[in-house]
């Protein structure tokens, strides 16, 4: 499977949560829909995380991961473009491969994905980024699922 990834707008994301836009003047703009913890004793968890470029054009895709009971948020701190892949969770379990979007995000967008919302690793294109990552984590092995996929190439227009 070959997929196209497209520009970031919160229209396109909505299924899988929001876009938020770093603010372009004074003021304060709250991104709380999509945030989300499906377990009271988890607690809050904010990390800083660099990633290196990705040099693979195309990329090609084999593992996806979820967070089934907490949202989790990637707020540009230092970045370029970087890239936002997210597939819905499938009816028989897993992920749902045939429904991936690819999208690309400038380095004044961040995102929020829902609880349960199938995606691929943190992807920066042009240079290294950083980010700060919220979520909420209790220790145990529902804090986040990785599973292969049948493999599928991203093409970075």
């Amino acid at each position: 499977m070959d997929i196209i990834a497209q520009p970031l707008t919160q229209a396109e994301f909505a299924p899988f949560g929001d876009v938020i836009d770093v603010p372009a003047e004074p003021g304060r703009k709250y991104y709380e829909e999509a945030l989300g913890n499906l377990r009271p004793q988890a607690r809050p968890s904010l990390s800083v995380s660099l990633r290196p470029e990705t040099p693979d054009r195309p990329l090609r895709a084999e593992l996806l991961e979820r967070h089934e009971f907490s949202s989790q948020t990637f707020m540009p701190l230092d970045v370029g473009r970087w890239l936002v892949i997210v597939a819905p969770h499938a009816a028989t379990g897993g992920p749902d491969v045939g429904q991936v979007k690819a999208f690309i995000a400038n380095g004044r967008q961040g995102v929020t994905y829902r609880p349960n919302t199938w995606h691929h690793g943190l992807t920066v294109l042009d240079r290294p980024g950083r980010f700060a990552v919220f979520m909420w984590r209790d220790g145990s092995k529902g804090d986040e699922e990785f599973v292969p996929v049948e493999p599928f190439t991203v093409r970075i227009p």
